[in-house]
């Protein structure tokens, strides 16, 4: 059972190495294969360092049956390894959507897992603690303060350290960068490169890198087929907690995005707060004042905005698709609950119904992005 767990994805690595050996020179094969994007040297003459590279994982399935390749981007303190497979040993997302004919790539962020960090360049780390991992993600029922905490049933295990699957997924995780403005201002570079290299694709972004998919939609605008966004850092201008502190200046972003008027500074961008939430378990929302300003560089491509039913996102995450909505944006938001799947935290690629949710997302994507 052990072996399983720890070596689950290496095994499928392995049936892909096999099955291209073995099979006929004209017959098509899986295929796995890693490069990196972006990235500039900085440092005085004869001192000079790459910085703002991003790894970049490709896997490509024995026959492409999808028009678009999906890029996964992981969300703060995670890798690349989120989409691998679950702590429990069991399929990930990445070896599901290749079977489904997607060519699928995987990043780690800049400065972040397998692409370099400098600290005198990118700037200073921060890490989530077991117990906060504990209470937002693995055992919010009994830890988490959220009015839907209590219904999350979906994580594998009790969700608390000594647990095996929650040692499991702890030991994956990483320090991110503190800066969120530092953070996007990177991403959207070398995500723009990636886009450069592969052509058209759809980005699945997750939490703190749901603005990751704005900044580079926001740069590369023509070559966006489509955006899943599974509960993106939100809501808009502000964080979910006490004090409301400040967040996302540009309203889903912390650097500028387009708008339409003009925008040259975000003070520019007036907003209002509803008089009162949609519902009871939900937050009152930051909107723009009227008449809204237009987010030009969205209007081209479908985006989903999925919220789980237990999260604590679950209170706000209305709140970035009604703002992205109002600012001109194709957008569905739609709850998990609505669709009938139930229980589920943060984490949803790793939970017990992870493939019933990646099964989800891909006929959603195939009704609403078209070749």
């Amino acid at each position: 059972m052990q072996f399983k767990k720890t070596n689950r994805f290496w095994i499928f690595s392995l049936i892909l190495l096999l099955s291209a050996c073995t099979s006929l020179p004209d017959k098509p094969v899986p295929s796995r294969s890693f490069f990196y994007v972006g990235g500039s040297y900085v440092g005085s003459p004869g001192k000079e360092i790459m910085q703002g590279q991003m790894y970049v994982e490709k896997l490509q399935p024995q026959q492409v049956k999808q028009p678009y390749p999906l890029v996964l981007i992981h969300g703060a303190a995670q890798t690349a390894t989120n989409w691998m497979m679950t702590p429990d040993g069991r399929k990930g997302w990445a070896e599901h959507f290749l079977e489904l004919g997607y060519v699928v790539y995987m990043v780690d962020q800049p400065a972040r897992g397998r692409s370099a960090w400098h600290p005198e360049v990118n700037g200073k780390l921060r890490m989530y603690t077991a117990p906060q991992i504990e209470q937002l993600f693995t055992a919010a029922a009994t830890l988490g303060n959220w009015p839907q905490a209590k219904l999350h049933t979906q994580w594998p295990g009790s969700g608390r350290r000594g647990d095996a699957t929650f040692d499991a997924f702890y030991a994956t995780q990483v320090e991110s960068l503190l800066s969120d403005v530092e953070t996007q201002t990177l991403s959207q570079a070398a995500g723009a490169a990636l886009l450069d290299k592969i052509g058209p694709a759809i980005l699945l972004t997750h939490s703190q890198s749901g603005p990751l998919g704005w900044v580079i939609a926001e740069s590369r605008p023509q070559k966006i087929k489509g955006i899943v966004s599974i509960e993106p850092s939100g809501p808009p201008f502000h964080n979910n907690a006490p004090g409301n502190p400040k967040a996302r200046a540009w309203g889903v972003a912390d650097i500028p995005l387009t708008y339409e008027p003009k925008v040259t500074a975000p003070e520019q961008i007036k907003t209002q707060v509803q008089t009162s939430p949609d519902s009871q378990g939900l937050i009152g929302c930051t909107l723009q004042a009227e008449p809204p300003r237009q987010l030009v560089n969205f209007r081209q491509f479908p985006i989903l905005i999925t919220v789980s039913e237990s999260s604590y996102h679950a209170p706000y995450d209305h709140c970035t698709a009604a703002y992205l909505k109002q600012a001109g944006a194709p957008i569905d938001f739609i709850r998990l609950p609505e669709r009938g799947i139930r229980g589920n935290g943060h984490m949803v690629m790793l939970e017990k119904n992870n493939l019933e949710i990646a099964d989800f997302l891909h006929q959603w994507m195939v009704s609403k992005i078209k070749p």
